[in-house]
């Protein structure tokens, strides 16, 4: 019998390292499916909490945030090189606006009541990172949810009230209390912390270690 993990990944749409940690998550549960059984989940957090809801202009927010343009350069073309060795292409002059991210975690919170929250997640980050989608404006988030097999109007009708704000909150909150103030951060069987996109082989020694029975232990 294959022993069960229970795995919370923290994380944003637009946090390029969210997306590269996903694949690497993914490439060390698939080598080490024959010896566990995966639960997975995904929590909200906000990296630019503050974003207007219309958004501002990706490069202009991020050479800002970075601290020039050189550097805006020299960051970006790092981080696609390294997505592109986990099969992502990024590109990241295709998107134009850096959104407000609470009403996708509003959709990501919405998906999981119907199995569909890792669909949902894969089909934002893909829109944003590789097809230059707007996720400011709410036909794109209902297209991707549509895409992941949510109906069309019971999201329209979600992301037209304020239904999950709440929600999202909460488990923002929560996540603030636990100290997590970067992403992608994992919680691990509701008890091992890992920080960071860290490479699929840690993973896979984390998930052995944590099952292998403890000293002490019955």
């Amino acid at each position: 019998m294959r022993k069960k993990i229970k795995i919370e990944v923290v994380s944003d749409v637009v946090c390029p390292w969210c997306y590269i940690g996903k694949r690497r998550l993914e490439k060390a549960m698939g080598e080490v499916s024959d010896q566990f059984e995966f639960e997975v989940s995904y929590l909200p957090f906000e990296l630019n909490p503050d974003m207007p809801k219309e958004g501002k202009n990706q490069k202009e927010h991020l050479v800002s945030k970075f601290g020039g343009e050189d550097r805006y350069h020299q960051l970006t073309k790092h981080v696609s090189s390294v997505a592109a060795e986990e099969g992502l292409r990024f590109d990241l002059e295709k998107q134009n606006r850096t959104p407000n991210t609470r009403d996708a975690h509003r959709v990501i919170w919405f998906a999981k009541r119907f199995g569909k929250q890792e669909a949902v997640k894969e089909a934002l980050l893909t829109a944003y990172f590789e097809k230059g989608i707007d996720l400011t404006r709410q036909e794109n988030l209902i297209e991707m949810a549509s895409q992941s097999g949510l109906d069309v109007e019971r999201v329209k009708k979600l992301l037209d009230s304020e239904e999950g704000n709440v929600e999202v909150a909460y488990l923002e909150q929560i996540n603030h209390q636990r100290k997590i103030s970067g992403v992608p951060f994992y919680i691990i069987n509701e008890k091992y912390g890992v920080s960071g996109a860290q490479p699929s082989e840690a993973f896979m020694n984390m998930f052995v270690q944590i099952s292998s029975p403890q000293k002490g232990d019955a």
